[in-house]
């Protein structure tokens, strides 16, 4: 089991709340990330002199920066008012979110390899974009089973993500690029 802590409730009784193992992924940090490691592809354009580098660099970026976001409200909305961040925590936390920034590299890496398939810039963008959504439904669907869920449970994870990325691919070829 993962450290307990209690936090005062609205009625004045103590909640207790699961922390999770520092060693164990972070399904729903990997599912946000490959969230929006799609949503970055499917925004971002193609212009610019080596735009496969700046796709890679917006995705790593976008990933870090969002981790660091996350891992700030997160120690920043548990701690007391008034008293310092706890380091141990912020280390912690920053490990536990990490997925985040994981969930940018396969698509990363996708734009890096795609010359080496001959894909364009358009194919590539389209590579980049199945990996991440791949890898969302993946996530999800492997965290609902190590979560315990029934095979149905799992099953409906996958498909809702697979929903969720589909309606990142559906905005990507709106915007047609």
């Amino acid at each position: 089991m993962g450290r307990v802590t209690s936090t005062p409730a609205p009625t004045g009784r103590p909640v207790h709340k699961e922390r999770p193992h520092a060693g164990r992924t972070d399904y729903a940090g990997a599912v946000y990330g490959s969230l929006l490691a799609a949503s970055v592809v499917a925004t971002a354009g193609t212009a610019g002199e080596f735009p496969r580098l700046q796709l890679i660099g917006l995705l790593l970026v976008t990933g870090v920066v969002f981790w660091a976001a996350h891992v700030y409200a997160q120690v920043a909305g548990e701690r007391i008012v008034g008293q310092a961040i706890d380091r141990r925590e912020l280390r912690r936390v920053a490990g536990h979110e990490w997925s985040i920034v994981e969930a940018a590299v396969l698509p990363a890496a996708a734009v890096a390899v795609s010359p080496l398939l001959g894909l364009d810039l358009a194919g590539t963008a389209w590579l980049a974009l199945a990996v991440a959504v791949a890898q969302q439904v993946t996530w999800a669907t492997l965290g609902a089973v190590r979560a315990g869920a029934s095979r149905r449970m799992a099953v409906g994870e996958g498909v809702a993500n697979l929903l969720l990325g589909l309606i990142i691919v559906a905005a990507k070829a709106a915007l047609g690029h």
